[in-house]
C-alpha cells in the first residue's frame, strides 16, 4: 500500500475488480457500498490510472461504458498475489518505501517482520531443494 500510495479500501476494491474481467459503474458502486461511502473513489482510481475505459458510453445504442483494470493495476495485484503465494517481499529502498532511512515507528515494526518473513521463506526454499 505504501509503495503504490493506495489505502485499504482502494486496495480492497482493486482486489475485487481483479476477479471481474470488465465492469460498469453500477457494479463498481455495488461493491463500493460495502467498503464505506466514498462517492469519489471511482473517479480517483480512474484519474490515478488504476481503471481504464474498455468501451465508452454509447448513447445511440444505450450501452453503458465498460471499464477494466489498467496494466498498472494488474501488475500491482499480480505482485501482491505473488507475495501471498510465498514470494519474497523486496527490501531494496527503491522497491519498498518501508526500507527508506527516515520512517516512522510502525514502518520499523513492519520492516522487522518483513525481514523475518523473508528469512523464513529462504529457509523453506533451501529445505525444499534438498
Amino acid at each position: 500500500m505504501r509503495k503504490y500510495k493506495v489505502n485499504t479500501q482502494e486496495l480492497d476494491m482493486l482486489l475485487f475488480l481483479y476477479s471481474e474481467e470488465y465492469f460498469n459503474v453500477d457494479k463498481f458502486q455495488e461493491f463500493n457500498s460495502v467498503l464505506g461511502w466514498n462517492k469519489n473513489r471511482f473517479n480517483k482510481l480512474r484519474q490515478e490510472g488504476w481503471i481504464e475505459v474498455i468501451r465508452p458510453y454509447n448513447r445511440r445504442e444505450r450501452k453503458k461504458a465498460l471499464y477494466g483494470l489498467s496494466f498498472k493495476a494488474n501488475r500491482m495485484l499480480g505482485s501482491i498475489y505473488d507475495k501471498l503465494d510465498g514470494g519474497m517481499i523486496p527490501t531494496a529502498k527503491s522497491n519498498n518505501p518501508i526500507f527508506m532511512a527516515e520512517i516512522g515507528y510502525s514502518d520499523k515494526v513492519y520492516r522487522k517482520q518483513i525481514l523475518k518473513m523473508n528469512e523464513a521463506i529462504r529457509q523453506e526454499q533451501c529445505h525444499s531443494h534438498e
